[in-house]
């Protein structure tokens, strides 16, 4: 069963469930007995990469009940969702040992089925209500997630829980009934700019003579320039015209400060210079350039020193130094406990 949907607001809409937006992987839980299934948004099971939560859902949940959320990994700093990939390992013993290392907890925010009843036809309020019923005692592995209909407090969850590694708020109509697939919610989520230095680009799938992204970069205060995100989201034909244009600034590695292959740690040379982690078959090697372009890029947060999502090509900047697009310019979360919005889940 696909989970239900947001599409994305640029204000929290009045007279709604608010609830924050949870950063992990999106699941529906099903648990039949001792049978346990942890689907997600994309209907794959997620089941043998959380063996801590199948054990808990034995003990913390319904005999029998079909609850949508959220896996999360909380951290002494907040959401961990680098740990959280770092999960999708195929094999078992590593799997068991992050398990016991970096448990996962599940973040309970609607309610398909309970017992013999089928409650997707009914109203969220509805819903909500039953789902506050299950989790009336203490839990350890799986939370409800905060809700409210007062749209001030919405928003001080929006300003203040971004500091805990969540980002946004999750509206949803109080009569809205549970439409698998459908973008039926609306999703509120931080919308920023930055200065990024272009560092390079990697060719698209559709040949030798098109970008398929740009990798930007930020200057630490050490001097040396921090590999933060990429771009990629052009028309074929701009793709194009942008490898014309960047080719008087393709350079080599030896004259490059991402110079990955001649590094010693393996999981670096693994993430920028030959590979990836999750597809042995994706080519992340990257054409480098001077780093003398400068682009303003639209981005949602930060996750350590690189943008949680994919940033989105605002315009470019050619009035600005590229010593410039430095990490001071970003904005800073005020910093905010885990353990504020759900008692326990931050340890």
């Amino acid at each position: 069963m696909s989970p239900m949907l947001a599409k994305s607001v640029t204000t929290i809409p009045p007279e709604m469930f608010y609830e924050p937006k949870w950063d992990g992987f999106r699941s529906i839980c099903f648990r039949d007995g001792d049978d346990i299934e942890f689907g997600s948004r994309n209907e794959r099971p997620l089941t043998r990469y959380f063996p801590e939560l199948v054990d808990a859902a034995r003990h913390e949940l319904p005999n029998r009940c079909v609850i949508d959320g959220e896996i999360v990994i909380a951290a002494g700093n907040g959401l961990d969702f680098e740990a959280l990939q770092l999960r999708l390992h195929p094999a078992a013993s590593r799997v068991a040992m992050l398990a016991a290392q970096t448990p996962a907890s599940f973040i309970a925010f609607d309610l398909l089925a309970l017992d013999e009843t089928d409650y997707t036809q009914r109203p969220f309020g509805e819903r909500r209500a039953v789902l506050e019923s299950i989790f009336t005692t203490g839990t350890e592995r799986f939370h409800l997630t905060p809700a409210t209909t007062d749209l001030a407090t919405a928003q001080r969850w929006f300003d203040e829980f971004e500091g805990a590694g969540l980002d946004g708020v999750i509206a949803k109509p109080l009569d809205l009934t549970y439409q698998p697939d459908k973008r039926v919610m609306f999703k509120i989520k931080h919308r920023r700019t930055a200065d990024c230095v272009v560092a390079g680009y990697r060719l698209h799938k559709s040949g030798p003579d098109a970008v398929g992204s740009l990798l930007l970069g930020l200057y630490a205060d050490d001097g040396s320039l921090a590999s933060v995100g990429v771009i990629g989201a052009f028309p074929m034909a701009k793709r194009r015209e942008l490898f014309t244009e960047l080719q008087p600034l393709v350079t080599t590695f030896d004259e490059h400060p991402w110079n990955w292959a001649a590094h010693a740690d393996p999981d670096v040379v693994r993430r920028y210079g030959g590979g990836s982690r999750w597809n042995a078959g994706k080519d992340l090697s990257f054409v480098p350039l001077r780093p003398e372009r400068v682009v303003e890029v639209r981005y949602d947060h930060m996750e350590g020193t690189r943008f949680r999502h994919t940033a989105q090509f605002n315009r470019w900047r050619p009035d600005r130094d590229p010593r410039s697009c430095t990490f001071a310019q970003l904005d800073q979360p005020v910093t905010f406990q885990l353990d504020e919005i759900i008692p326990g889940l931050g340890g």
